[in-house]
């Protein structure tokens, strides 16, 4: 399983709890789209996933900015994935990202808002906040491996799918 976080805003551990929590810790790999904020944040998602791909965002400090890159491909379950924080251009900048990466599914963090938009040849994917969600439902993604290709489901905290979605 591949678990996708982002905008932990934390001064302190990683701010996750419930499902979310559950999720980490049991996942194969984390992927978490920037804005842990400090790098004890960093350091306590590194203690709970068995394997950590992280970016940085804008409100991180330079301790984790000296950490992380701004971006970064990944391959999982045969997707390509590119993954940042942010992107001028809203999902049309977000999609060229993914294009000139080459990627199936492009993760971003940002406006704690959790979703999945299709484009014609990528998918984005923003997990929202599961810790600070600024007036949108709390978020996370879990993505599962299948015989038909992945599916996926994004969940509250508290355990709540509140949608669901495949590549």
């Amino acid at each position: 399983m591949l678990v996708v976080v982002s905008d932990t805003h934390s001064n302190g551990g990683h701010a996750l709890s419930g499902r979310t929590l559950e999720a980490v810790r049991e996942a194969e790999r984390v992927v978490h789209a920037g804005d842990f904020t400090t790098a004890s944040a960093l350091d306590a998602f590194h203690g709970e996933a068995a394997r950590l791909d992280a970016v940085h965002g804008n409100a991180d400090d330079a301790a984790v900015r000296d950490r992380l890159p701004d971006a970064r491909s990944l391959e999982w379950a045969g997707l390509r994935v590119a993954v940042t924080h942010k992107r001028d251009g809203g999902p049309t900048g977000l999609a060229m990202f993914g294009r000139e990466r080459g990627a199936d599914l492009v993760i971003s963090g940002h406006s704690h808002q959790p979703g999945v938009t299709r484009t014609d040849d990528v998918v984005l994917l923003n997990p929202g906040s599961h810790a600070q969600p600024r007036g949108n439902r709390p978020g996370h993604a879990e993505l599962e491996e299948t015989e038909e290709g992945v599916r996926g489901r994004l969940y509250q905290p508290d355990g709540d799918a509140f949608e669901e979605f495949s590549l």
